[in-house]
């Protein structure tokens, strides 16, 4: 993402992880305007799909055209979250507006009202200005906000998984066999979305050997 992108969404400021940002929403109040019409946006990460299916016992292909729905973007396929079809609200809220995973909600929805930009081996956040509808956000400590354990892990996983993604569009950018295409993307959901990891398992040692194997097998450096 662009700085003059930025300067016209954020605040003009970028935050690290013990800085103090205006996004805390106090509890919503039952709001779920950012929880409408973003089934585009919110692409899962295979941590969030782990915390999803480990939390409600239900396994990936099960949640598969109800409450998720796979998405082909430069030639990747990757799971998003699902609109309702009459009012486009999220298929994770329930008859009162309110999250039925919020626990365990993906990566993306724990940021809102902010959002991450990558610079280098790096990201920081930014504070999205206008989309939230209320009006007096409070002060939070963004690692707060957030509310993700070992966020070191986490932090590591979500950099690792965004450089292998962009390194896997840019390689399937020569790839032209519908086949070679197809079986790369079922390989990609097979090994990082069905991923299964014993109770005694660390969810970050499993998938940074998976990563290693896959990089390997797709020639991706």
């Amino acid at each position: 993402m662009s700085i003059n992108i930025l300067d016209e969404i954020s605040d003009g400021k970028l935050y690290d992880i013990e800085d103090i940002v205006k996004a805390d929403t106090c509890g919503c109040n039952g709001c779920s305007d950012c929880c409408c019409d973003v089934g585009e946006l919110v692409v899962l990460t295979p941590f969030d799909i782990y915390e999803i299916v480990n939390y409600l016992g239900i396994e990936f292909d099960k949640l598969l055209g109800d409450k998720i729905q796979l998405r082909k973007n430069n030639k990747i396929l990757l799971p998003y979250l699902k609109m309702q079809d009459n009012n486009k609200k999220c298929k994770f809220l329930n008859t009162e507006n309110r999250c039925m995973i919020h626990s365990k909600r993906p990566n993306i929805c724990r940021l809102f009202p902010l959002g991450r930009v990558y610079k280098e081996d790096d990201f920081k956040y930014f504070l999205q200005v206008g989309n939230c509808r209320k009006d007096d956000l409070k002060d939070v400590k963004v690692k707060e906000w957030i509310g993700i354990k070992d966020y070191e892990e986490n932090k590591l996983f979500i950099l690792q998984w965004h450089n292998f993604i962009k390194a896997l569009s840019f390689r399937l950018k020569f790839v032209r066999d519908e086949k070679e295409i197809e079986k790369i993307n079922q390989t990609l959901l097979d090994s990082f979305y069905r991923i299964k990891i014993n109770e005694d398992e660390n969810f970050y040692t499993e998938f940074f050997k998976i990563l290693k194997q896959i990089k390997n097998e797709f020639g991706i450096i």
